[in-house]
């Protein structure tokens, strides 16, 4: 299995219900670093995974869709905990649903799996891997 993962950044706020989350409860600040990685079994006729340029454009735009927004107030996120691996989720489902549109163009076609890391520090992530 290939793999090519690109990276980015983005800055969300947001609150958590519940006790398990303790302080967090408050309304807080996260910047996350997200990587994205893109599956397949074989090379294109190119000889790559997916267009790393296409690739990068399409994640920053994804994360632009979030990045400087507090999350308690969107309404996709009505009653969910935005925790870290929802927002793995999140990613990864949006950046499937630009590989079908045909936004990273007509080579990712062959890709077979997405998977995406938010990093909230240097010693705690939480991932997303999803089949195509």
């Amino acid at each position: 299995m290939f793999s090519v993962t690109v990276r980015d950044h983005m800055m969300i706020a947001h609150s958590f219900q519940g006790e398990v989350f303790g302080p967090a409860q408050r309304l807080h600040g996260a910047t996350f670093v997200v990587d994205a990685t893109f599956r397949r079994p074989d090379l294109d006729l190119d000889g790559i995974v997916v267009d790393i340029g296409r690739a990068t454009e399409q994640l920053r735009e994804v994360l632009g869709e979030l990045t400087y927004r507090n999350l308690d107030d969107e309404p996709e996120f009505a009653g969910v905990n935005t925790t870290t691996e929802v927002l793995a989720r999140t990613v990864a489902d949006r950046l499937v649903a630009r590989i079908h549109a045909g936004d990273l163009g007509p080579g990712a076609r062959g890709l077979t799996g997405v998977s995406v890391t938010l990093h909230e520090s240097h010693v705690a992530w939480a991932s997303y891997e999803r089949s195509l």
